[in-house]
Protein backbone atom coordinates (compact mmCIF):
# COMPACT_ATOMS: atom_id res chain seq x y z
CA UNK A 1 0.00 0.00 0.00
CA UNK A 2 1.48 3.50 -0.98
CA UNK A 3 1.26 6.08 1.29
CA UNK A 4 -0.23 8.90 0.34
CA UNK A 5 0.39 12.95 1.49
CA UNK A 6 -2.75 14.59 3.24
CA UNK A 7 -3.67 17.27 1.14
CA UNK A 8 -6.79 19.05 3.38
CA UNK A 9 -7.23 21.86 0.55
CA UNK A 10 -8.22 18.35 -1.52
CA UNK A 11 -11.67 17.72 0.12
CA UNK A 12 -12.45 21.36 -0.04
CA UNK A 13 -12.16 21.54 -3.44
CA UNK A 14 -13.95 18.30 -3.72
CA UNK A 15 -17.26 19.98 -1.36
CA UNK A 16 -16.95 22.87 -3.74
CA UNK A 17 -17.14 21.27 -6.89
CA UNK A 18 -20.15 19.34 -5.14
CA UNK A 19 -21.49 22.74 -4.02
CA UNK A 20 -21.20 24.29 -7.75
CA UNK A 21 -22.85 21.26 -9.17
CA UNK A 22 -25.88 21.56 -6.97
CA UNK A 23 -26.63 25.30 -7.72
CA UNK A 24 -25.93 24.46 -11.27
CA UNK A 25 -28.83 21.24 -10.81
CA UNK A 26 -31.20 23.97 -9.20
CA UNK A 27 -30.88 27.00 -11.63
CA UNK A 28 -31.08 24.89 -14.58
CA UNK A 29 -34.76 23.83 -13.56
CA UNK A 30 -36.92 24.30 -16.50
CA UNK A 31 -39.12 26.62 -17.16
CA UNK A 32 -37.92 28.79 -13.83
CA UNK A 33 -37.15 32.47 -14.75
CA UNK A 34 -35.01 34.18 -12.56
CA UNK A 35 -37.35 36.46 -11.17
CA UNK A 36 -39.81 33.33 -10.60
CA UNK A 37 -36.62 31.81 -8.24
CA UNK A 38 -35.89 35.07 -6.44
CA UNK A 39 -39.78 36.15 -5.82
CA UNK A 40 -41.24 32.67 -4.63
CA UNK A 41 -40.79 32.85 -0.75
CA UNK A 42 -43.31 29.99 0.40
CA UNK A 43 -44.97 27.17 -1.14
CA UNK A 44 -48.09 26.01 -0.59
CA UNK A 45 -49.25 22.74 0.70
CA UNK A 46 -49.89 20.21 -1.54
CA UNK A 47 -52.05 16.41 -1.49
CA UNK A 48 -52.18 14.46 -4.93
CA UNK A 49 -54.01 11.37 -4.76
CA UNK A 50 -55.53 9.05 -7.55
CA UNK A 51 -58.77 7.75 -8.35
CA UNK A 52 -60.03 4.68 -10.73
CA UNK A 53 -60.56 8.01 -13.69
CA UNK A 54 -58.76 10.49 -12.50
CA UNK A 55 -55.78 12.74 -10.33
CA UNK A 56 -56.90 15.16 -7.96
CA UNK A 57 -54.29 17.92 -6.77
CA UNK A 58 -55.63 20.03 -3.28
CA UNK A 59 -53.66 23.08 -2.71
CA UNK A 60 -54.29 24.74 0.27
CA UNK A 61 -54.41 28.65 -0.50
CA UNK A 62 -55.96 30.12 2.79
CA UNK A 63 -56.52 34.05 2.17
CA UNK A 64 -55.63 33.97 -1.32
CA UNK A 65 -58.23 35.24 -4.03
CA UNK A 66 -59.34 32.86 -6.33
CA UNK A 67 -58.00 35.70 -9.42
CA UNK A 68 -54.80 35.84 -7.60
CA UNK A 69 -54.14 32.55 -8.51
CA UNK A 70 -52.93 30.78 -12.21
CA UNK A 71 -53.05 27.64 -13.42
CA UNK A 72 -51.35 26.68 -16.82
CA UNK A 73 -50.87 23.48 -18.22
CA UNK A 74 -47.82 23.21 -20.99
CA UNK A 75 -45.61 20.47 -22.02
CA UNK A 76 -47.14 17.91 -19.81
CA UNK A 77 -46.05 20.43 -16.70
CA UNK A 78 -49.05 21.44 -15.04
CA UNK A 79 -48.29 25.33 -13.22
CA UNK A 80 -49.33 26.89 -9.99
CA UNK A 81 -48.60 30.44 -9.91
CA UNK A 82 -50.42 33.04 -7.39
CA UNK A 83 -49.75 35.47 -4.75
CA UNK A 84 -51.19 35.85 -1.19
CA UNK A 85 -50.93 39.55 -0.43
CA UNK A 86 -50.18 41.38 2.85
CA UNK A 87 -53.36 43.55 4.43
CA UNK A 88 -52.34 46.79 5.22
CA UNK A 89 -55.85 46.73 7.96
CA UNK A 90 -53.13 47.40 10.72
CA UNK A 91 -49.55 49.07 10.35
CA UNK A 92 -46.68 46.81 10.26
CA UNK A 93 -45.60 48.27 13.49
CA UNK A 94 -48.34 47.45 15.62
CA UNK A 95 -47.51 44.12 14.87
CA UNK A 96 -46.27 41.69 17.42
CA UNK A 97 -45.52 38.61 15.44
CA UNK A 98 -46.24 37.69 11.42
CA UNK A 99 -45.91 34.32 11.03
CA UNK A 100 -48.06 33.67 8.16
CA UNK A 101 -45.77 33.77 4.66
CA UNK A 102 -46.97 36.40 2.20
CA UNK A 103 -45.49 37.22 -1.56
CA UNK A 104 -46.06 35.10 -4.78
CA UNK A 105 -45.20 31.32 -5.01
CA UNK A 106 -44.64 29.07 -7.83
CA UNK A 107 -45.15 25.30 -8.22
CA UNK A 108 -44.79 22.81 -11.11
CA UNK A 109 -45.77 19.39 -11.26
CA UNK A 110 -44.79 16.49 -14.35
CA UNK A 111 -48.10 15.37 -15.45
CA UNK A 112 -48.60 11.90 -16.52
CA UNK A 113 -49.09 10.39 -20.13
CA UNK A 114 -51.98 8.99 -19.37
CA UNK A 115 -53.65 12.37 -18.44
CA UNK A 116 -56.72 14.00 -20.68
CA UNK A 117 -54.95 17.80 -20.59
CA UNK A 118 -58.14 19.19 -22.31
CA UNK A 119 -60.47 17.94 -19.57
CA UNK A 120 -58.73 19.19 -16.51
CA UNK A 121 -61.05 21.03 -14.06
CA UNK A 122 -60.37 23.18 -11.11
CA UNK A 123 -62.55 24.48 -8.36
CA UNK A 124 -61.59 26.88 -5.38
CA UNK A 125 -63.50 26.88 -2.06
CA UNK A 126 -62.79 27.92 1.09
CA UNK A 127 -58.92 28.53 0.16
CA UNK A 128 -58.83 24.88 -1.10
CA UNK A 129 -57.82 24.73 -4.88
CA UNK A 130 -58.82 21.11 -6.43
CA UNK A 131 -57.56 20.20 -9.97
CA UNK A 132 -59.81 17.11 -11.04
CA UNK A 133 -57.25 15.72 -13.96
CA UNK A 134 -59.83 12.68 -15.87
CA UNK A 135 -57.44 9.84 -16.99
CA UNK A 136 -57.64 9.10 -20.93
CA UNK A 137 -60.00 6.36 -21.72
CA UNK A 138 -57.87 3.81 -22.95
CA UNK A 139 -55.84 4.16 -19.78
CA UNK A 140 -58.47 3.12 -17.41
CA UNK A 141 -58.26 -0.75 -16.38
CA UNK A 142 -60.61 -2.97 -18.34
CA UNK A 143 -60.62 -7.17 -17.59
CA UNK A 144 -59.61 -9.27 -20.44
CA UNK A 145 -62.02 -12.33 -21.41
CA UNK A 146 -59.81 -15.69 -21.73
CA UNK A 147 -60.82 -17.60 -24.70
CA UNK A 148 -60.40 -21.21 -24.59
CA UNK A 149 -58.06 -22.00 -27.99
CA UNK A 150 -60.50 -24.13 -30.73
CA UNK A 151 -58.66 -27.03 -32.49
CA UNK A 152 -57.67 -27.20 -36.29
CA UNK A 153 -60.60 -30.44 -36.65
CA UNK A 154 -63.55 -27.86 -34.73
CA UNK A 155 -63.77 -24.71 -36.64
CA UNK A 156 -64.25 -26.71 -40.03
CA UNK A 157 -60.60 -26.83 -41.17
CA UNK A 158 -58.56 -29.87 -41.79
CA UNK A 159 -54.76 -30.14 -41.15
CA UNK A 160 -52.41 -31.75 -43.68
CA UNK A 161 -50.32 -34.46 -43.44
Amino acid sequence: MAITRWDPFRDIMTLRDRMNRLFEDLMSTPKLEESEIIQSTWSPAVDIYETENELVLTAELPGIDEKDVEIKIEDNTLTLKGERKFEKETREENYHRIERAYGSFYRSFSLPNYVDQDKISAEFENGLLKIHMPKKPEVKPRKVKILKPQTAEKSGEKSEK
